[in-house]
Parts: structure tokens; sequence; C-alpha cells
């Protein structure tokens, strides 16, 4: 059967284009058009919460020991601590090399816009962000769109089911049949992404304009140069010395995904395509289960970098630049401020004008540069996020012996195709027998 689904992004193409032409013609009316990109991304993140709990309570539930679980947890975080650490270096080392910030001069209402997602920001701690993982009720995960609670519920869920044993079997079928609902939700929910990718594009050009390209056009192209970098040399080269998987090929596979988080600003909305692809691309359900939310809080790689660049531009336009020791200081605060909004379209900024305002409040009014452009940065934020994850969960799975290489190649090679009605592998049902077969195979 012909895969439909290709007119479908498609469309998602043809809106981009048609988004960018009214934002920029009529910006009135883009700006007017931004309810239906964020009903878009909110109708996403709806099926979010019950597809990262079904998908781990049923990984958790299907292995022997509890043990499992935690080596592939610890690995995960392990490996995203590292992955930042470089990812931190890199955008380092580009941002002193560069000094992009040079020549800038703050207006008026640049420091009014920096006050304003300085206010956004707000303080935090690491006992906040402790705290803020446990939710108010069992139930209350679903409702609050925090990934990270939703993480917590599942894991407690999936130790339960595993430790009732053969009691907790009906449970896990009852979960397997929700988990095909919600696939199913979504699969539907994605043919109305042609509209919301017209709405969020038309409105952030609306927004913007284009003039906030032309003049700070250095920071924006040394930013996606350092990311395309990082996941080109960095990603690829991890990929391929402990996968011997081609990176390009991963992220061809995973092109659907990068499109729809190119058009909506978020990449939220590829997370539930994302656990599935990984589950089809060969890695275990227990692996992707839990690396890929994880990550989605925890592996920031294009955040890490947004940050330091950002920090050394700010620093440099205002002519206050940092020490090599406030830099690392400074950004490692951030990026612990940063964990569980990668999602969030806009969240980086508000980490940024936060960081500065508790460790510089002298340069905060220089967030107000980048402003005007900070939603065109978030693009590349986003897509390295998800491709840092993306190869996380293939290592990952490499590395606890859950991964099926032989499959990998097959899916890679475009021999075993995604099935984007379901979103699940699931065996084929069987064909009717034609008319009068049961009475020629009935014995004599």
């Amino acid at each position: 059967m012909r895969d439909r689904t290709r007119y479908l992004y498609l469309a998602v193409i043809v809106a981009v284009v048609l988004g960018i032409l009214v934002g920029y013609l009529w910006p009135d009316v883009g700006k007017e058009l931004k309810p239906i990109g964020t009903g878009f991304v909110a109708l996403i993140k709806m099926v979010i919460s019950p597809i990262i709990f079904c998908t781990i309570v049923l990984g958790i539930g299907s292995v022997n020991k509890a043990a499992k679980v935690g080596k592939v947890g610890g690995l995960a975080l392990g490996y995203f601590i590292v992955m930042s650490t470089f990812a931190l270096l890199i955008g380092l080392l580009v941002g002193n090399l560069i000094d992009p910030g040079a020549g800038l001069h703050l207006t008026d209402a640049g420091k009014q816009a920096a006050e304003a997602e300085a206010a956004k920001g707000g303080e935090s701690s690491a006992v906040d962000f402790v705290v803020g993982i446990i939710p108010t009720t069992l139930v209350s995960a679903f409702t609050s769109s925090q990934v990270l609670q939703t993480l917590l519920v599942a894991l407690l869920t999936g130790f339960a089911v595993q430790a009732m044993g053969a009691k907790g079997e009906p449970i896990l079928r009852g979960v397997e049949h929700i988990q095909r609902l919600v696939f199913r939700i979504l699969s539907m929910v994605m043919w109305a992404a042609p509209v919301g990718a017209f709405g969020a594009i038309a409105a952030l050009i609306g927004a913007t304009g284009l003039e906030a390209l032309k003049t700070l056009g250095i920071i924006m192209g040394a930013f996606y140069l350092t990311c395309l970098l990082f996941v080109g040399v960095v990603l690829g080269t991890v990929l391929w010395v402990f996968a011997r998987i081609n990176l390009w090929s991963l992220l061809r596979y995973l092109g659907r995904e990068f499109l729809l988080i190119l058009s909506t600003s978020s990449s939220e909305t590829a997370l539930p395509r994302l656990i599935a692809k990984m589950e089809h691309l060969g890695v275990s359900r227990t692996v992707a289960g839990i690396t890929v939310p994880t990550g989605y809080s925890f592996n920031l790689d294009g955040t890490a970098i947004y940050l330091t660049m950002a920090t050394l531009f700010v620093a440099s336009a205002t002519g206050a630049p940092l020490q090599v020791g406030e830099q690392v200081t400074l950004l490692l605060f951030m990026m612990i401020a940063s964990k569980g909004a990668a999602g969030v379209s806009g969240a980086g900024l508000a980490t940024l004008a936060a960081g500065l305002q508790s460790h510089r409040p002298e340069l905060v009014d220089g967030v107000g540069l980048i402003v005007g452009i900070d939603r065109f940065m978030s693009e590349a934020r986003a897509l390295t996020n998800f491709a840092g994850n993306a190869v996380a969960t293939v290592l990952i799975g490499r590395w606890t012996g859950d991964f099926d290489r032989e499959r990998a190649a097959e899916v890679l090679a475009g021999r075993v195709p995604f099935d984007e009605a379901t979103l699940l592998d699931e065996p084929k049902e069987a064909e009717p027998p034609a008319p009068g077969t049961e009475k020629e195979l009935a014995p004599a």
C-alpha cells in the first residue's frame, strides 16, 4: 500500500512557504494567525504524557529485573553529562573566537524586552528542580505537561506492575491497548500539521520580520554553524565509533520529525514519534521509553551551545567581556537551570536572562539585543537537541545490548518502512479466506 502521508509532509513544506509570504507581506495578518500554530502544538502535547506513560510501563513491566532499568538510566545520565560538556566547550571556543557582539548598541526598547525576559525566567535552585519532579497527585502529572513528572509516575507504575508478577499481566495488556489508541489519535492529529505549520511560521515572520536577520546575521550564522559542526562532527563520530551507524542515514530516517520541529519551533511535537521510530529502528521499548523522555530534560546539547554563545555575545556587546572562570561558572549554572525546558519555545532566552540576572545583573539589558532573533535561533536549538536525543537512544541501546543492528540496517536502507498509520510495529492480521475455500479444505 502506498504511503499517503508523503503528501502530508509535502503539504507542510508548502504551508511553511505560504506562512513566510503571509507573515512578510501582511505582518498584522500573520500575527493574528498565531493561535492556529499554538493550537496544533497543544494537540501534540495532549498525547505526550500518555505515550510516555504507556511506553515506560510496558518497557519496565516486560523486563525481569529492576536492575536493568537502573543500568539504562545510569548510562543515559552519564552520557548526557559528557555530551553537554562537549557542547558547552564547543560553544565557548567558537564564541571566543568570533566575538560576534562587538560594535552593537542597545536601544531602550531592547532594555525593556530584556527586563521582561528576566522576570519570566524567575529564580530557580537545585532543590526547587528536584521537588518539582514530584506531582501533586498520581494523575496530575498527565495534566501538568511536565515530562519529568510523567516519567516518575510511569517508573513507579512499571516497577509496581513488575513486582506483581503474573497478576500484573492483565494491567500490561490494558496499557498496551491504551498505547495503540493514543498512537492512533496522534496519527490523526498529524494531518493538521500543514495548518499548524502555516499559522506558526506566519506569526513568527509577522512578529519579527526579516530585518532582525540582517542586523544580527553574524551571531545567527555562527550559532547555526556551531550546531551543524557539533551534530556532524561530534555526534556523527560517536555514533559511528560505538554503533557503526551512519549519522546522515539516521537523520534522513528522521526527516519528517525534523520538518515538524522546524515548522512549529517546538521539539516536543516530535517526542512521541521519536519514541515510536526508535522502537521501529531496533531499540528496545525499555531503552527508548526511558532515554527519550529523560533526554528531553537532561540532554540539551543545542541549548548548551546557545547559552554559551549568547552569554559571550551579550557580554561583548555591552562592553563587559567575561573572564574564562566567569564564563564556566555562569554557564554551568544556566545548564542546570535550563533542565526540563527543551521543548518550550523561547525558554532558552528566559534562562539566559535569569542566569545573567543572578550572576551579572549589569549584563541583563544586553539580552534585549537578541530578543528579535531568538525565535529563529530556537529552531537550531530544537533541531540539535532532537538529533542529540536520537543518537543517545541508539548508543544506550547498543551499550546495554538492547539494539538490533541488523534490523536497523534494514530500516535505514528503506526495506522495512515505518507504519505511519499506527506508529507501532504490529503483526498484520491474516486476510479472511476466499469464499468456498473452507469447503475445499474440509476433510472428506
